[in-house]
């Protein structure tokens, strides 16, 4: 069964796909390690996203979007950096790239690994670390860990109620021209 099939089955709107007769999906192949952590090894030269073209976006489906997951016209940017080495030229290609978008995002799922690989390997669970050097005024933190799940049901939550991401950003823009760092970071974490 497609992505496609399934996704209509569950009342997916896929009027935005595209399809490449040239080329297939890319293909991650994921085993847990002993230590508990996940391994990837990709196939994906050249895959169907990396040829993927501006004049390909339909731009209308995208501005009428609530939220669209990775680039945003006046909606809500959620971001995952989803860390894959392997994919990229070079570690400095791969912080340059991440860093590059960062700035425009509202919600990012971010792990402790990419926090070091971001900040140069600076302790992720140091709350001080997350607020000056990877926080922006926009942006709404989830230090609680729990990846894609957590970000799922904040998606979805976000984008039955828009309101709610409003009064968000309102809090956050409060708290961060009211208190300090450490009272801030306690905030986030009650977040």
């Amino acid at each position: 069964m497609t992505l496609m099939v399934l996704g209509k089955e569950n009342n997916v709107d896929n009027t935005g796909m595209r399809f490449d007769k040239q080329a297939r999906n890319a293909l991650a192949f994921v085993t847990l390690r002993a230590d508990g952590e996940c391994e990837f090894m990709f196939f994906h030269h050249p895959s169907a996203d990396m040829l993927l073209t501006e004049a390909e976006l339909d731009t209308d489906l995208i501005q009428k979007s609530t939220i669209f997951h990775y680039g945003s016209i006046r909606s809500i940017l959620s971001y995952d950096p989803n860390l894959r080495l392997p994919l990229w030229p070079s570690p400095e290609a791969a912080r340059k790239g991440i860093l590059r978008i960062w700035d425009q995002a509202d919600v990012i799922k971010i792990s402790e690994d990419e926090i070091m690989f971001l900040t140069g390997g600076d302790d992720p669970y140091d709350d001080k670390v997350v607020l000056t050097k990877l926080f922006h005024t926009n942006l709404n933190v989830d230090t609680t860990g729990a990846g894609e799940a957590f970000v799922g049901g904040l998606l979805l939550n976000l984008a039955k109620n828009t309101q709610l991401f409003k009064r968000c950003i309102e809090v956050y823009k409060y708290l961060w021209g009211h208190y300090s760092h450490r009272e801030m970071s306690d905030s986030i974490i009650a977040f």
